[in-house]
């Protein structure tokens, strides 16, 4: 992912700025929702920053709220269009990616921290590309989707080291360093590339023992997505065979965090993980 700002962010931005000027001009959502004759819903995924918005419906709202400077409504206005954008990952893989893998990939964009628990595979955004391709070819066969798809997931690697780059917590049950995808010189060379992206200061990669036994991880694997400027937003994505999810109720995703608080007091310590990381290389050999 590129430096710029994802339209994500910059519906964050705008947001943050109606909603703000919402609460100076002391109108609730049902009311601008009533004056300008839309649903609340509509009101609600604009302020949610999930969904974009018109040139006509802000200057709707912008006269509602008493916003008349010229200046600062143009700024609106064009941040509101570069909102409006396609980012790249919708632009080059809308047609092959699922819609809510693109929908993930939006609120990483916008993330200040994730936190990823994962018992089968290492996680996409960092499988390097022959891990990725040997991962997608068995649920996408030999077609090109395999092979697009495969490029998608190590395109995504950029937001681990990009300009505003969120902090990343891993942890990988022990099996998922053990299971041979693809053969062992794939496997050896995934391996060392978690090794390698260890050395980066914004990501923490800890593997979860077989010793650990039981723990709230057992049930499946969890992303936590979350937001510096709305930290009561936070996004759980949960991945598998019967359909991914994407859960944004505060209460299920507090449940999440407190979850894997847990499962890293039961991991190994960052230090000693690239240690268990380096015997695993030295297994496959």
């Amino acid at each position: 992912m590129n430096d710029s700002a994802s339209p994500m962010v910059l519906r964050r931005r705008l947001r943050t700025e109606l909603r703000t000027a919402r609460l100076k001009s002391n109108l609730t959502q049902e009311q601008v929702a009533k004056a300008n004759e839309w649903s609340l819903s509509k009101v609600n995924r604009i302020e949610q920053a999930k969904s974009s918005i018109s040139a006509n419906d802000l200057k709707a709202l912008l006269r509602l709220y008493g916003i008349t400077d010229k200046e600062q409504v143009d700024e609106l206005l064009a941040l509101a269009r570069a909102s409006r954008q396609t980012p790249w990952w919708r632009r080059r893989y809308g047609d092959v990616a699922p819609e809510l893998l693109l929908e993930l990939i939006d609120y990483e964009s916008a993330a200040a921290s994730i936190s990823q628990f994962e018992t089968i595979f290492v996680p996409g955004i960092l499988q390097t590309e022959e891990y990725a391709s040997a991962v997608l070819k068995v649920f996408y066969d030999e077609n090109s989707s395999a092979e697009r798809l495969a490029e998608l997931r190590t395109a995504r690697r950029d937001l681990l080291t990009g300009a505003d780059a969120p902090q990343f917590s891993f942890v990988l049950d022990e099996s998922v360093i053990h299971r041979v995808v693809g053969s062992p010189a794939i496997m050896s060379g995934q391996l060392m590339h978690l090794v390698e992206v260890v050395a980066l200061r914004n990501v923490t990669i800890r593997i979860g023992p077989f010793a650990a036994g039981l723990h709230p991880g057992i049930k499946g694997t969890f992303e936590i997505v979350e937001f510096a400027d709305t930290p009561d937003e936070t996004v759980v994505f949960l991945e598998s065979p019967r359909g991914d999810l994407i859960i944004d109720d505060p209460e299920d995703a507090k449940s999440y965090l407190e979850a894997f608080a847990r499962i890293t007091e039961k991991s190994l310590s960052p230090s000693d993980s690239v240690g268990r990381l380096r015997d695993a290389i030295g297994e496959m050999a």
